[in-house]
């Protein structure tokens, strides 16, 4: 016998996930479409959600996402950060290089974990909570990268690039897939010229295990 759920919840949980999906918003008209569900529902919905800063409505009637759900995404990086800590340092020293987990805070990429390498004498220095425009170093590429394809995993799933150190190092990162809306990326930067072949494969693996733990 299947769980009880509630229905409300369930249909204002599915606007949010309409509308992160859609930044240009929508009127209750298109998301009652959108939901197949009728629109005198969507628009109490709308106006619960809009109470808690979750939906705001601008003056053409679109409703987008709100401030309080930036909010929430706060609160949840620490959950984030404790179950992807253990992956980056694995990642560190199977690679060798030093591993970072990061997430997308409007046009930057957040470090939220970082780990350097056990084992290597020469590496990368690392300080969490640096921000680095998405159009620079592999992990805001992969993110862009991701973003072309609708979801669709990137082939590779990586993406290597120069100069991200501040000396010229390399970077190899791979977006973790499955966390709704957030985008995130983990991967390792690098002074020597890596093995794609094999460092790829490994990146793509710890991005995997993060998805996975948090399922």
């Amino acid at each position: 016998m299947p769980a009880e759920t509630s229905q409300t919840l369930d249909r204002g949980l599915q606007v949010l996930e309409v509308l992160a999906r859609t930044p240009e918003g929508l009127t209750v008209t298109e998301l009652a479409a959108a939901l197949d569900v009728g629109r005198t529902v969507v628009y109490r919905l709308v106006v619960t959600l809009e109470a808690h800063s979750l939906v705001r409505r601008s003056a053409d009637g679109r409703a987008r996402l709100g401030l309080g759900v930036l909010a929430l995404a706060q609160q949840a990086q620490p959950l984030l950060r404790d179950a992807a800590l253990p992956i980056v340092r694995a990642l560190a020293d199977e690679a060798g290089a030093t591993a970072y987990l990061g997430v997308v805070d409007g046009p930057d990429l957040l470090a939220l974990v970082g780990a350097e390498p056990t084992t290597a004498e020469v590496h990368v220095a690392f300080r969490v909570g640096t921000r680095t425009p998405l159009e620079r170093g592999a992990a805001g590429r992969a993110i862009l990268a991701m973003r072309t394809t609708g979801g669709r995993p990137l082939d590779p799933p990586w993406v290597i690039s120069t100069g991200d150190a501040a000396n010229g190092g390399y970077g190899v990162a791979a977006c973790v897939t499955g966390i709704p809306g957030v985008e995130c990326v983990v991967g390792v930067v690098t002074l020597a010229e890596p093995d794609e072949a094999r460092i790829g494969p490994i990146i793509a693996r710890a991005a995997a295990e993060i998805t996975r733990t948090l399922g």
